[in-house]
């Protein structure tokens, strides 16, 4: 067992790089092509295909987490750390099931594009078609970065 604790600072911000990185490996490279075109369409088809992916980056993130907590002896508590894929899992599956919702501005849009829409983003997100990927991103890096200050903390002994 680890013996070594780092300052919850350093925990948070190992944390916020690994599970950052781990989120770019997570949505391009381990993410299959199929999930991707379908995790935004309505039905349990959609559901399924955005539960697949959010599988796959969640276990990625752990293995990274799991990897800098061991390398760094960051002395992590794996409970906070649970806690934090958590958090990350579930946000991460809220935002994709808005892939290709964006620019919609009806009352039966997502959540997320609801409120994006109610932000004031209306015209960018119907006159850029990038802008629904930007705000989907900005969305995962806040989250990532509450996910990572959730895994920070000492470890208590029981």
């Amino acid at each position: 067992m680890n013996t070594h604790h780092q300052p919850a600072a350093v925990q948070a911000a190992v944390a916020y790089a690994a599970l950052t990185a781990a989120h770019e490996v997570g949505d391009y490279i381990v993410q299959r092509d199929a999930d991707a075109k379908a995790k935004g369409k309505h039905g349990p088809a959609g559901a399924a295909a955005c539960a697949r992916h959010v599988a796959s980056y969640t276990a990625t993130q752990g293995l990274a987490l799991y990897a800098a907590d061991r390398y760094l002896r960051l002395g992590l508590d794996w409970r906070r750390a649970g806690a934090a894929l958590l958090v990350s899992a579930v946000t991460h599956y809220v935002a994709d099931r808005c892939a290709g919702h964006w620019p919609d501005d009806s009352k039966d849009a997502p959540l997320l594009v609801r409120a994006a829409h109610a932000a004031g983003k209306t015209k960018w997100l119907q006159g850029d078609p990038a802008a629904g990927p930007l705000i989907d991103q900005a969305w995962h890096k806040g989250c990532i970065a509450v996910a990572a200050a959730v895994a920070a903390g000492r470890r208590t002994r029981t």
